[in-house]
Formats: structure tokens, C-alpha cells, sequence
């Protein structure tokens, strides 16, 4: 594909990268503007984003290098090579969330809001950042005879990064339709949680680069299915009517 996008003096500009920078200023002025309107600061803004994306690039890094220790054992070189992919959503998720969860604490800010103005653009950003991974050939589909040709696989394969972009897109929208709607602060985020986890799931069926567990499923749609469990179960708990006072 197309793995570097040009070169300025001795600074290579590589797809992967330029694709997290613009999902980063996209979604962090898109965010900022939305908080605003919620009387949120935008310098709180800017420092939430820049500590959240921060532990979400490492937590996705060291969970993408976790699953696949014997590869980075033979090359341990490649650890620090982010710029070729590699990058794990779940491992992202959990690290970035914690870290946003400190944050908001520490600036005493509301969870439920926080999370409900930044789900939108959590799937935004995901889906920007697929588009690096189809301009890097990571993340690749199995072989199919009227898929896009990846001259680093010499085949035509399911551009399942293509596809996962799209979808996260579509979630994009749908989770800002249901700001305008919902009523129950937090229920934004979960929707968000079930719907990325459902989206990976269903990928990985496409997908190429990964071993499936002993049970015929990836380890990623493992952890899929219990983040997707685990946004149901809040979705459920938001949703529960209150006890009618005795």
C-alpha cells in the first residue's frame, strides 16, 4: 500500500502516523467545541485528550505487544517501531480509560458527562486511524479473489481495515443522533462500548493476522465479546427503574 506518504529532509512521514495526528486534532477540536456548549473548559479539554491519547497509544502498543511475545522476542527492535502498526483497540481502551478516569476525578469533573461527550469521538478517531492501517497493509484481511490487491502479501485480500472504518463511522453517527436524544447521562458511552466491541467481533471473522483460541475464536474477539458484556450490563444498570420509596 502505501506505508510512507513522503519525506521532508531526513523526517519521514509515515501514513500510520499523519492518520493518529489527524484523528487526534479532529477529534480533540471536535470534543473541545462540544464541551464548551456543556461549560467545560477547553483547556480541561485539551489536557484530558492529549493524557488520555498518550496511555491509549501505550496501552494498545503493550497489549498488541503482549499478544504477540514470541515475534517481539526474535525482533525486539520492533517494539518501538509503532509507525508499522500494531496497535491493540482494547488494550487502548483500557489504559486511555483508566487514565481519563483519574483525570476526571482529579479535576472533579462528571464522569457520566465526560464519557457521553467524548464516546462520539472515540469511534470518530478509531475510524480515522483505520484508514492509516489500510495505507500501512496491517491489520489485513484473508484472501479473497475480488478483495484489494496488498502488494506486501502479493494477494488480494478482505480490506477489513476499510471495513472497520466505515462501520465506526456509522457508529460515529449513530452515537451523536443519540446525544441529541438520550436522556440518561452515561448511556451514550455504553452504547458506544457494545457497539465497537460488536464491530471488532464480526471483523475478525475477515481478518488474517491473527491465531484463533482453542474455542475457534480470536483473542481479540474474546476480549470483544466481554467489553461488549460489560457495556450491556451498564446500559442495563442506567436503565433500571428506581425502587419506589417505602
Amino acid at each position: 500500500m502505501h506505508p510512507t506518504i513522503g519525506q521532508i529532509g531526513p523526517l519521514t512521514i509515515y501514513s500510520f502516523g499523519l492518520m493518529l495526528a489527524v484523528a487526534v486534532v479532529v477529534c480533540s477540536s471536535l470534543l473541545s467545541r462540544d464541551a464548551k456548549k456543556a461549560g467545560i473548559s477547553q483547556d480541561i479539554i485539551f489536557d484530558f485528550v492529549f493524557w488520555v491519547i498518550l496511555a491509549g497509544i501505550a496501552g494498545a502498543r503493550i497489549f498488541f505487544i503482549l499478544l504477540n511475545l514470541g515475534d517481539f522476542i526474535a525482533n525486539p527492535q520492533q517494539i518501538i517501531m509503532i509507525s508499522n502498526g500494531g496497535l491493540a483497540w482494547q488494550g487502548g481502551l483500557i489504559f486511555g480509560g483508566l487514565t481519563g478516569l483519574f483525570y476526571i476525578k482529579r479535576k472533579k469533573l462528571s464522569l457520566r458527562v465526560m464519557a457521553d461527550l467524548s464516546a462520539p469521538y472515540l469511534a470518530l478517531g478509531q475510524a480515522i486511524g483505520r484508514i492509516g492501517c489500510f495505507l500501512n497493509g496491517c491489520c489485513y484481511g484473508r484472501e479473497v479473489s475480488w478483495g484489494i490487491y496488498f502488494p506486501g502479501h502479493d494477494a488480494h485480500l478482505h480490506p477489513t481495515q476499510l471495513y472497520e472504518a466505515a462501520y465506526l463511522l456509522a457508529a460515529f453517527f449513530v452515537l451523536k443522533y443519540l446525544q441529541k436524544k438520550s436522556l440518561i447521562r452515561g448511556e451514550i458511552f455504553t452504547v458506544y462500548l457494545m457497539l465497537a466491541a460488536a464491530g471488532r467481533f464480526m471483523n475478525e471473522f475477515f481478518r488474517a493476522d491473527h491465531i484463533n483460541t482453542a474455542v475457534g475464536l480470536s483473542i481479540f474477539q474474546l476480549v470483544s465479546l466481554g467489553v461488549f458484556f460489560v457495556g450491556l450490563y451498564l446500559w442495563r444498570r442506567l436503565h433500571r427503574p428506581a425502587k419506589a420509596a417505602s
